[in-house]
């Protein structure tokens, strides 16, 4: 029997002696090895915060103490030591899911995987447990040092530092990276600590031994770097956090399992704010991890647990298009930069930060500097194209709103992962930018349906100079190229005629082949379909409008909230054309949606060909759409399609 299978809850931590934890850490590295390779997900973060989660649960009591942990990625660890030890269903429809999540156990707290939220969560409860009494309540907060470039957590630590008399430990989880290396002051001064004279001196000889065995000897070098960069910390100054008013202790050795106990075991007894910083090595125990210099495994799809290989069949991605393109637009326009929020890899950057070096602005988790910079830039007679993921760009509306579309700056905002992403469940879900930022006055949104249309698209947005430009796509491979019938003169593409104008099926970006697939199965029920896709949904185009007059219903379909969506603006400029044609809004419903996979969740939703078809059957069947013409009565009898 394994010491893991004897671990239950965190309970059956504290009769465990130093040489079995040592031992459970590294049969838990193996098991994540083995379990994330199989359904993917953040592997290497996981891998370097073993020691730092079972000290956690040696030191505090979890749940009567709180635990929140700031994004969530690092979460796997802890959800093994509380009862969920089997991982093989990970992120999976039905499945323990990739972040901490209530409703699988009460030693989750904070759901939500956006960064730099967990120290103001932290700020927050302790507040509660000191006015109702809970005096022996701790609250325990892990933080990324990547998050730590948000703004949101320093406005949190202003707090804590003003109103310190509560039972609050802040670890700093100090690996260097947020998805990639960390980039800004406050990674510089980690930086620093690791670079005094004495730090550096030995750092040198380390590195001079080891380069002695050849290519061996400096990857073993690598590997072990991690928690020297620890050991070696211990003897630089204590000057991270000077300006505020906490207790600091540190830097530790976060796989020294004996020394980060004995820290929290000091933050405890000090029952004040304290700063516990720990140095960890993202991706330990795994050397292919380890030697990845892009992130370090991160996050990864299904991959050989041995070599680090991908196994997933290698395909066009909407990520790769846009990176692709984005350079052969800037090579031709000295003007356009690019911006990112600490993720220059995910939303394809890097082969324009390997072109324009100087062009290129990772700003780190901090999307609301990150588009009023943009407002600088555009005022100063560049033209920024701003790349984020489309569920954190909800986080700089206000700043979409009053920096650039008020100031009327040309800026494109390209928002990545748009619309269901699935595995990642309810906070990585890009349903909200069509129905949140189409309020932005002046805004352009396009949504391209394929490949060659995202590089059009593209070419088109960053010509506008007076306005904002949005385009959005989803996660994974790019759908074939889906030829337009023909092209209106306002820009709209119609992807199918027919004589009949029944239905004008209005597809928003990807949802063309669902919509070309919907007119299929209506035409084997005698039922006329036209297909256009708008290509620029916001504004909606005067010949949509006009379209829409002409049939005798119109069906919306879009991968966002039907609330407040595409289908609601084009009801609103109908009705302001006095068009009464009936309206249908397809879309997802305005609920968090859960973690399993795009298709799964579509279907849930009835977002897929067949439930579309049958309902507008159904609807015309029911005398609801005032037909001209008779349907067959005996159609009735085909609606299961």
């Amino acid at each position: 029997m394994t010491i893991l299978e004897g671990v239950n809850g965190p309970e059956d931590l504290k009769g465990l002696s130093d040489a079995e934890m040592i031992a459970l850490a590294g049969e838990i590295r193996a098991y994540l090895v083995s379990a994330v390779s199989k359904t993917g997900g953040h592997l290497g973060p996981n891998l370097g915060v073993v020691e730092t989660t079972l000290a956690i649960h040696r030191v505090f009591d979890s749940p009567r103490d709180s635990i929140v942990f700031d994004t969530g990625h690092q979460s796997y660890v802890h959800k093994m030591l509380t009862g969920r030890k089997n991982l093989d269903s990970l992120r999976q429809k039905g499945g323990v899911a990739g972040y901490p999540q209530r409703s699988e156990s009460v030693h989750d707290i904070v759901e939500s995987s956006h960064a730099s939220s967990s120290l103001s969560w932290a700020d927050g409860i302790a507040k509660a447990y000191r006015l109702t009494n809970q005096n022996d309540r701790y609250v325990v907060a892990l933080i990324g040092d990547g998050a730590l470039t948000g703004g949101m957590a320093w406005e949190a630590l202003n707090n804590i530092s003003d109103d310190n008399d509560r039972k609050l430990v802040i670890i700093v989880n100090d690996n260097g990276r947020s998805y990639a290396p960390t980039i800004g002051g406050f990674a510089r001064t980690l930086n620093n600590i690791r670079t005094e004279q004495t730090y550096r001196k030995l750092y040198r000889l380390s590195r001079k031994f080891f380069e002695k065995f050849g290519v061996l000897g400096r990857m073993a070098f690598s590997v072990v770097r991690g928690a020297g960069k620890g050991l070696l910390g211990s003897v630089t100054p204590k000057s991270m956090f000077p300006n505020l008013d906490l207790k600091y202790i540190g830097p530790i050795d976060g796989h020294d399992q004996k020394a980060v106990e004995q820290a929290l075991e000091q933050a405890k007894k000090y029952a004040h704010p304290v700063i516990v910083h720990v140095i960890t090595q993202k991706g330990k125990g795994f050397d292919p991890a380890v030697m990845n210099e892009a992130d370090q495994f991160h996050a990864v799809g299904q991959i050989n647990p041995e070599t680090g290989e991908s196994l997933e069949a290698a395909t066009s991605s909407w990520t790769k298009v846009f990176g692709e393109e984005i350079v052969k637009i800037a090579e031709k326009n000295d003007r356009i930069v690019a911006i990112t929020g600490a993720m220059l890899n995910p939303v394809g950057l890097s082969a324009f930060a390997k072109r324009f070096p100087s062009r290129v602005f990772d700003v780190g988790i901090a999307e609301q500097h990150a588009v009023t910079s943009a407002a600088g830039m555009a005022f100063g007679g560049l033209h920024p194209v701003v790349a984020v993921y489309a569920t954190f760009m909800n986080r700089a509306l206000d700043q979409v709103l009053m920096d650039v579309a008020l100031h009327k700056e040309g800026v494109t905002f390209v928002l990545d992962r748009a619309g269901v992403t699935g595995p990642d469940g309810a906070s990585h879900h890009g349903v909200w930018d069509l129905a949140i930022f189409q309020v932005v006055p002046n805004i352009r949104i396009a949504v391209p349906r394929d490949a060659s249309l995202l590089r059009e698209l593209l070419a088109e947005a960053v010509s506008i100079e007076d306005a904002p430009t949005l385009i959005r796509f989803g996660k994974g491979s790019v759908d074939q190229n889906i030829d337009a019938v023909k092209r209106l003169s306002d820009g709209v593409d119609v992807l199918r005629e027919s004589s009949a104008k029944d239905v004008l099926l209005v597809a928003v970006g990807s949802m063309a082949k669902i919509a070309l697939s919907v007119a299929d199965l209506l035409a084997a029920q005698g039922i006329g379909a036209t297909v256009i896709d708008p290509r620029w949904v916001i504004p909606v185009a005067d010949s949509v409008v006009s379209l829409a007059a002409d049939h005798r219903l119109v069906v919306s379909i879009e991968d966002g909230i039907r609330v407040g969506g595409i289908g609601t603006r084009i009801r609103q400029a109908m009705r302001a054309a006095q068009v009464d044609t009936a309206l249908n809004e397809i879309g997802l419903p305005d609920e968090f949606l859960e973690h399993a996979s795009r298709d799964e969740i579509l279907d849930r939703v009835g977002l897929n060909a067949q439930t579309i078809a049958r309902d507008i059957v159904a609807q015309v069947l029911g005398a609801k759409v005032p037909y001209a013409r008779q349907i067959d009565e005996s159609a009735k009898n085909q609606i299961n399609f």
